[in-house]
């Protein structure tokens, strides 16, 4: 096998064991866990940010190349993704408006506000991330001193004009595109700051959990993330007597049930995953599709969608292959956003790998390319996919091309 074939978890081991390095020695010198090294280094763990292999190369002392091989150098979208991480990073770093004052300029008129976290999380929606992230910066300075002026306007008190909820909802499409790119420390401080943000607003703590919810996910956290989601989707849509709650309230309920179960699958407790999208099943049947106003895409086939992860994750490959069958059945699929759509297939590809079925996941894989390309070559969890097809032999040609594309061989 020569160095361009040997997989970079392994090049990583070897280089390790050469400089007399143990799993935590290297752990300790990068900041990381020991955990985080042996998932990288079998493989587990994808390695997407350019940035982190620069830091691995330097510690074990040899160039970034001989790690990536010849032909496994970033592509231009995944540097300019590295760049967009790191100007959010910077946007999450600044303190302005806390250190001045919301004095020192006006506010943002709260429609315009309303109206750019409504694009942003459309280009969420349409998985454009590298757009989004160009957006971010500006945005979450700009919802933070609105916040922060309608707070001082209010004597300290809660920020009027939607300003809480709007820099709730900048921290959550912060947090949830940090997430698919793999920067799950990242993702958890802007879901964190959503919280802080949300505190004292029942029904802005639940839709900043959303978020948090993931990032713990992960993060390999999954018990917290479980007991988070599952707090906070008790403390909405409460019932009435003899009267309902509001669809949208439910239908964030519902995705914070659908966050808990997922949480549950991640630590293998089937029961408790089955009964909390059962619980998340009937109130989708109650409410049906399109009350996503907390940006959720929950419905019915939402839940469906979710079963089929939950079974991957508990390494049920068949169940969930027979689900996913049915589901793209289903007129509302086709409905659902690109980003949604094309992170659903990434599961079903590791459903098809999971049952030995290679030729399937790679098309599964393909699909989810030609939903939103982007999904596939900027997420880490592509590449680990991509990399286990072409590990398993000969590849049809539009698998083949992918690899190409990625630096994949």
């Amino acid at each position: 096998m020569t160095n361009r074939e040997v997989p970079i978890g392994r090049r990583i081991a070897r280089l390790r064991v050469r400089r007399r390095m143990t799993q935590q020695m290297l752990a300790d010198r990068l900041g990381k866990s020991k955990s985080w090294v042996d998932k990288v280094e079998r493989g587990v763990r994808a390695l997407d940010r350019f940035t982190v292999i620069q830091e691995l190369a330097e510690v074990l002392r040899v160039d970034p190349v001989v790690l990536l091989g010849r032909d496994a150098l970033p592509s231009q979208a995944a540097r300019a993704a590295v760049h967009g991480v790191d100007g959010v990073r910077a946007a999450l770093a600044r303190y302005d408006t806390a250190l001045t004052g919301p004095q020192v300029r006006a506010a943002p008129p709260a429609d315009e506000l309303r109206r750019r976290v409504r694009h942003a999380w459309l280009t969420y929606q349409h998985a454009d991330y590298p757009q989004l992230l160009r957006m971010l910066p500006e945005l979450l300075g700009d919802t933070q001193h609105a916040h922060a002026h309608a707070a001082h306007a209010h004597d300290g008190g809660a920020a009027g004009d939607g300003a809480a909820e709007l820099l709730v909802q900048a921290y959550r499409i912060t947090s949830s595109v940090l997430v698919k790119l793999g920067e799950g420390d990242l993702g958890w401080l802007a879901a964190d700051r959503a919280m802080s943000v949300a505190t004292g607003d029942p029904l802005l703590v639940a839709a900043a959990t959303v978020p948090l919810g993931q990032a713990l996910r992960v993060l390999d956290r999954p018990r917290p993330a479980l007991a988070v989601t599952v707090a906070a989707a008790h403390r909405i849509a409460p019932r009435m007597p003899g009267g309902g709650s509001p669809p949208r309230e439910l239908a964030l309920r519902g995705t914070l049930l659908i966050q808990a179960a997922l949480a549950a699958a991640g630590f293998g407790d089937e029961r408790s995953a089955g009964e909390l999208l059962d619980q998340a099943a009937g109130i989708a049947g109650e409410i049906g599709e399109g009350h996503d106003r907390h940006w959720s895409s929950f419905g019915p086939t939402a839940v469906e969608l979710a079963r089929v992860a939950a079974a991957v994750e508990l390494g049920a490959g068949g169940e969930a292959v027979a689900r996913h069958e049915k589901v793209v059945g289903a007129d509302d699929w086709r409905r659902l956003p690109a980003e949604h759509r094309a992170g659903y297939l990434l599961d079903v590809t590791r459903a098809y790998l999971q049952i030995g079925d290679p030729l399937t996941a790679g098309r599964a894989l393909v699909d989810a390319n030609r939903t939103a390309p982007v999904e596939v070559r900027l997420r880490p969890v592509a590449r680990t996919l991509l990399t286990d097809l072409t590990r398993h032999g000969p590849v049809p040609a539009d698998v083949a091309q992918l690899a190409t594309a990625l630096g994949i061989g």
